[in-house]
């Protein structure tokens, strides 16, 4: 499955507030923009992160209801985070792919590396075919 992982380099400011991390860390993979003015995106990943705790999957429903969002907003902002590789649909509902946040990003940058390492071959045989050493 293809995912779409964009990473921007933002400063980030001063590390004394976990919603600001938090803002951070989503916005430097690009999950979080201007258009979402109510915040929806960064509000349903919480609520993922959150339950990584208890290792519980959760429904659109649930996350819908206890956020007070409509169904379609918390699908929508879920097809985002799971395009990204942050999310996976299970059995029971949506879970973050790994069991906690940092293995979340270790688990995104061991794919990039992947694809940046095949990447990196094709490109070696692009420039041997065009003498380009």
């Amino acid at each position: 499955m293809a995912h779409k992982v964009t990473v921007l380099k933002i400063r980030r400011g001063p590390p004394d507030n976990i919603n600001q991390d938090l803002q951070w860390v989503g916005s430097s993979l690009g999950l979080f923009n201007q258009r979402d003015k109510d915040s929806s995106c960064f509000r349903v990943f919480i609520t993922l992160l959150k339950k990584t705790r208890s290792a519980d999957a959760v429904t659109s429903d649930d996350i819908a209801l206890k956020l007070d969002l409509s169904r379609g907003t918390v699908v929508h902002h879920l097809s985002k985070l799971m395009d990204a590789g942050i999310v996976v649909h299970l059995k029971g509902g949506y879970s973050l792919r790994e069991a906690n946040l940092q293995k979340v990003i270790r688990s995104l940058q061991k794919d990039m590396d992947t694809i940046f390492g095949e990447i990196q071959d094709v490109a070696k045989e692009i420039d041997s075919q065009l003498g380009n050493f």
